[in-house]
Formats: C-alpha cells, structure tokens, sequence
C-alpha cells in the first residue's frame, strides 16, 4: 500500500508569523531600548520601571490599533474585489469563464484541457476559483483584522516583559549592562526561530535583528547620556 505524501507549507503561517514577530521584536527593542536611556540619564529606580511599564501598555495598544487598521485596509479591498467578482459572474458567466481558461492556458495548460478543468471548478464554486487563481486570495492568507490585532498586542507585550523582568532584578550598577545584554539574547533567539518558522537561515535572521536593536539601544542610550539630569 502506498504511503500519502506529505509536505510541509509555511504560507498559511505568514499573516499571525508577521505581525508576532513584529509585535514581539518591538517589544523587546522600544521597551529594552526606553528602559537603557533612561538608565543612562541617571533616573531613579522606580521611574525606569514606571517609563519600562508605561511603554509596554502604551506600545501593546498601539501595535494594536495599527495592525487592525493596516489589515483591515487589505480585508476591505479583499471584500470589494470579491464583490466586484460576483457581480461580473452573475453578469457574464461565460465571459468569466472563458477568462477562467486563459488563465490556465497561460499557466501551461493547453486550450481544451483549461476549458475542462475551468468548467469543473467553476461547477465546484466559480467565486473560489475566480478569487484564488484570478484575484490570488484564498482562504488560508484572507485579512484577519482582529487577529492580526491581537497577536501583535499580546507579542508585544510578551516581548516587554522581558527588559521589565531584567531591570528588577538585575543590580543597580549594571542595570543597563544587563538589560541590554539579555534584551539581545532574546532578539536573536526570536530573529532564529521566526527565522526557522519560515523556512529561512536562523543565523541570519538572529544576526540582522540583533544589529539593527543594539543600535537602537546605543542610539536611546546616548540619547540619555546627553541630556539626563
């Protein structure tokens, strides 16, 4: 007996992926990045965590509001060109046929096979097939306003937490010695798993986001350096 094949696909993982990794990266860097400059103005203790803690709420709803209304710009057009596809099939389903099977004539099908098999998915559910193989939505990468909005707020947060932990608990000499130190740990372990997640080098997605949060947190901490009171 012959065994199914299977395969693993990394597509239907790109719309909750991006905005977790964006939402926990940015965590971990505004927050890590906030917490060193005002280390590095000479701040009491207790305002560093009040700024470290100020930073997660307001930077988890932020993420928040801005994913939705990003995402929900994408499922808006998604809606309208599903309605405009509807309208043209109720209107001239022989036409989007015929255009159903010169898309597959261009993707190597010869013209009596494409209009076999666009009248077999048309028969299945000619929206479908207009919407994936015309339009290139389906239902696996579909906006998702509300999740995409809650998986950044919820990774953001997840990602602040861990400067917020470190600063309590780190001594207060090398409090921004510490944090920085920790707060990259994380960024590269989370650069190399999103990494790994879509198929990519996880060397290479720890180097470049680890790069680009130590220079924010040498930019935030001479910032506070130089005018700290």
């Amino acid at each position: 007996m012959s065994r199914l094949h299977g395969e693993i696909h990394r597509s239907n993982r790109i719309g909750w992926l991006r905005a977790a990794v964006l939402g926990a990266n940015d965590g971990i860097v505004s927050t890590a990045s906030l917490i060193v400059g005002f280390i590095a103005s000479g701040a009491q203790s207790h305002s560093i965590l009040l700024a470290g803690v100020a930073g997660l709420v307001g930077g988890a709803l932020s993420m928040a509001a801005g994913e939705f209304v990003s995402v929900s710009s994408q499922a808006d057009t998604e809606k309208a060109d599903l309605a405009t596809e509807r309208k043209e099939l109720a209107d001239s389903p022989e036409g989007e046929l015929r255009e159903l099977a010169g898309i597959y004539v261009k993707r190597g099908l010869d013209a009596s096979l494409a209009a076999r098999v666009a009248e077999q998915l048309t028969a299945h559910d000619a929206l479908a097939a207009h919407a994936r193989d015309e339009l290139g939505i389906t239902h696996e990468l579909r906006a998702r306003p509300l999740l995409a909005a809650l998986s950044s707020a919820v990774a953001f947060a997840s990602g602040a937490v861990l400067p917020l932990v470190v600063v309590i608990v780190a001594p207060a000499m090398h409090q921004a010695a510490v944090v920085t130190c920790a707060s990259l740990v994380g960024l590269a372990v989370l650069g190399a798993a999103a990494a790994r997640a879509g198929g990519a080098n996880p060397w290479r997605g720890a180097l470049r986001v680890t790069l680009w949060s130590a220079l924010a947190m040498l930019a935030t901490g001479a910032i506070g350096k130089l005018f700290g009171v």
